[in-house]
């Protein structure tokens, strides 16, 4: 797998903690939506501290996108990120992946494994193919809530969210749980996507099998 050095372009604040990174594209790169690559900060003590990273944005961008949720709780990468400016460097890795779009479903997600939705998504929206997919975004706070009003664009009435720990009136209050999808999803034969920590995966993708979801149409990062 070959490796290549890309400037940082542009920093943008997307919510308290997280951010998009634009930064250069190779020549010749490619990768399908909803694919990651491993990425290094080439700074000293930080060059061989890889971790992989979903592209966010679409593949005919002339430059590529980011979107990093940053935990400032230990320094590990996240937190260096916060300090990265334009025009230092990045490593990135060839494109690789589990997560690719295989046709209309419900996509599932919680926190930052929101990420590699993004490009499906907006790949979708830029040739009108968006269809009657469904976003169910699970998260802590409406504050940490990433591209609310991009997703409302695209998805319209689709874009569903789920809110835990916090009452916030317009949304729901919850978690992702077997009832949830019972109660808001009538067809379980259909694609479904799942990301998030561990363990709302591996919740969500039980509970999907328990209501009768076709195994062969779960897709997540295994």
């Amino acid at each position: 797998m070959a490796d290549y050095q890309v400037k940082v372009i542009a920093v943008k604040t997307i919510t308290h903690n997280v951010h998009s990174f634009a930064v250069e594209k190779p020549d010749g790169f490619s990768f399908n939506p909803g694919e990651a690559t491993d990425l290094s900060i080439l700074k000293e003590s930080w060059k061989d501290e890889k971790r992989p990273f979903t592209f966010t944005s679409i593949p005919e961008n002339p430059v590529l996108e980011f979107t990093i949720k940053s935990y400032t709780d230990h320094d590990g990468v996240t937190n260096q990120l916060t300090l990265v400016k334009p025009g230092d460097i990045f490593e990135i890795s060839d494109a690789w992946g589990a997560i690719a779009y295989k046709g209309e479903g419900v996509f599932l997600a919680g926190g930052a494994g929101v990420t590699p939705f993004i490009a499906i998504l907006r790949a979708l929206y830029a040739e009108g193919k968006v269809g009657n997919n469904r976003l169910f975004f699970s998260n802590k706070t409406t504050a940490d809530i990433i591209l609310k009003e991009e997703f409302e664009k695209m998805l319209g009435y689709n874009f569903f969210n789920i809110i835990s720990s916090e009452q916030a009136a317009g949304y729901a209050h919850g978690r992702i749980t077997k009832d949830f999808l019972q109660k808001h999803i009538e067809d379980f034969n259909q694609p479904f996507y799942v990301c998030g920590p561990d363990a709302f995966t591996s919740s969500v993708l039980d509970a999907l099998q328990e209501l009768g979801a076709n195994p062969d149409a779960l897709v997540f990062e295994k």
